[in-house]
């Protein structure tokens, strides 16, 4: 049993992403499962693929994307993935989308199916700012999160998306702490409903 963890590739002219920073502070043991790690690229289609060759690899028990809203003030685990892409700066191959859909045939959103209003309040127990997002927007974040959610179909993990704000609004430290008690959290769920 393992879970996976992802964050971004710096972008937009950044040296770090805090995603990253923060997914690499995070244990190598959850709940008594491994923890794998796999940084994606910032660009549209080729980080959602890469996601979904890990999944198929691993088989994880849990997933959870991470990437950086550097104006949000909070820790955002988001609720919803939207089959649209539309972007506000070309991607680091510098494709740029304006109103076109991830997958033509799919939904036009999907929904975590992890108790994320849970997840939010173990993670404010703690003293970490954190809410909910309704959606992870619409660049390459979304398209990691319809990717994951949609794999769910295939395999029999369950998906979460968080963002991470800047460091002047949360450490890293305390984003890691917060990725983790997520992941806590989510498996203990799990675990309950086993039994």
């Amino acid at each position: 049993m393992s879970i996976l963890l992802t964050g971004f590739e710096p972008f937009g002219g950044a040296s770090v992403n805090p995603s990253w920073e923060a997914v690499c502070r995070v244990p190598d043991q959850i709940a008594g499962r491994e923890v794998q790690r796999l940084r994606l690229p910032v660009v549209f289609g080729e980080a959602a693929n890469l996601l979904r060759e890990a999944i198929a690899r691993l088989r994880p028990e849990l997933v959870i994307c991470c990437g950086v809203a550097g104006d949000r003030k909070a820790v955002t685990p988001e609720l919803v993935a939207l089959n649209y892409r539309h972007a506000r700066i070309p991607d680091n191959a510098g494709k740029s989308y304006f109103g076109a859909p991830i997958a033509p045939d799919g939904p036009a959103a999907r929904m975590t199916r992890l108790p994320i209003h849970t997840l939010i309040d173990a993670v404010k127990a703690e003293g970490i700012p954190c809410a909910l997002s309704l959606s992870a927007g619409a660049y390459v974040c979304n398209d990691v999160y319809y990717a994951l959610l949609s794999s769910e179909e295939d395999f029999a993990h369950r998906g979460l998306f968080i963002h991470v704000p800047g460091e002047e609004a949360v450490s890293v430290a305390d984003m890691a702490r917060a990725i983790t008690l997520c992941a806590e959290h989510a498996l203990k769920g799990a675990d309950h409903a086993d039994r």
